[in-house]
């Protein structure tokens, strides 16, 4: 299994998956250039390690896995949520749902597609997410 989801992570890197990395790391980069943003840029470095290499991997609910609240989990994480959608989100999501529609043309392509869904999904609200590997 493991090799499998070597294979299918190496292929997702060669079609779609470094240039949607690079765009999660640069909208980091320009998150931290202010002091509030920097929550935001480190979650855009590691939802970008999920663009990279996302198979195998998912994102999780922070209440469902430590099972108590944080500050990014109540009402402060949805305000950044929204604030996140307004400047960075929409346009990631807006990304990754354009490689899902050219992945999702040949049928070799449909799981390359589900993943940018996977991800867009994520870029909507990441505030509160944790990404962790899959257990089988």
């Amino acid at each position: 299994m493991e090799l499998l989801r070597l294979i299918f992570n190496i292929c997702w890197f060669v079609m779609g998956g470094l240039l949607m990395g690079l765009a999660w790391w640069l909208a980091g980069i320009l998150c931290f250039i202010s002091i509030i943003g920097i929550p935001f840029g480190r979650s855009c470095f590691v939802i970008g390690q999920l663009a990279f290499w996302p198979f195998g991997q998912e994102s999780i609910n922070r209440r469902y896995l430590q099972k108590y609240d944080d500050i990014g989990t109540g009402g402060f994480g949805l305000l950044g949520n929204i604030v996140w959608f307004i400047f960075a989100g929409f346009w990631l999501a807006l990304g990754h749902l354009l490689h899902a529609v050219a992945c999702f043309v040949t049928i070799i392509g449909i799981p390359f597609g589900l993943q940018h869904l996977k991800l867009a999904m994520l870029t909507l609200s990441p505030i509160g997410q944790t990404i962790r590997s899959k257990t089988v």
